[in-house]
């Protein structure tokens, strides 16, 4: 194996746990030598990252849907990137791929991770590259089958959408539309309703941080609530559950409220009232709906070229802002996916 002199990969990794909210003393920050790829392996230039509140998770130690972080290992992150030396046949240089990159300026994937799909070609004729972070990426895939699989959509339906101007929000409201449903968005801030509303298409917006969210799905959702796609978790998903119609779905995708607390996560106080209105409640998880992704980025494509569907990114710029840009979706900073720019090109 050679060096590819004088590339050096910067890393950042997970230092210790985190406490609360994380800081800028949780990371590491390295350098290693470039190298070539190994026989029937591919070397990759991230150019953009994924930043998601699950990564949150991914610090805690313990059992989970996906293996934790471990001290010392490079951060976990999806992303876009540019082949730049391949020796496996179905890659060439040049080839722009998602996967899971990392937060670091270059990745190797050996053979047996490429044979699992750990990387796959993108198209850029289907989306730009920050909406293959967003739509057609994992945020979108995750609002897709959650919404489809779990929520089960019937035309009439009212569904409420928690961390609405969101990556996972803007695709689960939008489609809901798409699919014939009446949609209430719950978002932080005039700017971020006035967004989910005149942008997306949503028919309210209930602004969690300037309005009782109580009252507002009074308001909006007078005869109750089919579908509700929770994002955040905590006071919010109360008041839903209060407002259920018989046979309601829940589909459980974040808690974004409460992944930071000291004091671990706070289960629903009214989760009694799916016993009373014989609804249910069921998480998701994307990656089980690895193998239809193709045909949900099909779908979602066809909408934003048809101008039924659009996106918004939120995309800051270097490699080492990431501690601080990674905080700002617990503060609600960010508008829109908020996507990690590495490299340019």
């Amino acid at each position: 194996m050679t060096t590819l002199v004088p590339l050096q990969n910067h890393q950042i990794r997970l230092a210790n746990r985190p406490v609360g909210m994380t800081t800028r003393e949780n990371w590491q920050f390295t350098t290693e030598a470039v190298t070539e790829p190994v026989e029937d392996g591919v070397l990759v230039k991230t150019l953009s990252l994924s930043l998601d509140p699950a990564m949150r998770g991914w610090m805690n130690e313990g059992k989970s849907y996906i293996a934790p972080v471990e001290i010392g290992e490079v951060m976990r992150a999806g992303g876009i990137g540019k082949v730049i030396a391949s020796k496996h046949g179905n890659f060439a240089v040049g080839d722009l791929v998602t996967g899971g990159l990392g937060v670091q300026e270059y990745r190797q994937f050996a053979p047996a991770e490429i044979k699992r799909h750990a990387i796959s070609k993108i198209d850029l004729r289907m989306g730009t590259i920050t909406q293959w972070l967003n739509v057609l990426g994992m945020p979108g895939m995750t609002g897709y089958f959650g919404l489809m699989e779990v929520g089960q959509p019937k035309e009439g339906d009212v569904v409420v959408v928690s961390g609405a101007s969101g990556a996972v929000g803007q695709t689960v409201g939008q489609l809901a539309k798409i699919k014939g449903c009446r949609v209430v968005g719950i978002a932080g801030g005039k700017a971020k309703c006035d967004f989910v509303v005149n942008e997306m298409g949503f028919d309210a917006c209930i602004d969690y941080k300037n309005e009782d969210v109580r009252a507002g799905l009074k308001t909006h959702c007078p005869d109750g609530i089919d579908i509700y796609f929770d994002n955040v978790g905590g006071e919010i998903l109360d008041h839903v559950l209060a407002r259920l119609r018989r046979k309601a779905r829940i589909i459980v995708c974040g808690a974004v409220s409460q992944y930071n607390s000291a004091t671990g996560v706070q289960g629903p106080k009214n989760y009694l009232s799916l016993l009373v209105n014989r609804a249910r409640m069921e998480g998701i998880v994307v990656f089980d709906y690895a193998d239809r992704y193709p045909i949900a980025i099909a779908e979602l494509a066809g909408y934003l070229k048809d101008g039924r569907m659009k996106s918004r990114e939120d995309v800051v710029v270097g490699l080492e802002t990431f501690p601080e840009s990674l905080v700002k979706l617990f503060t609600g900073e960010n508008f829109g996916k908020l996507v990690l720019q590495v490299a340019s090109d």
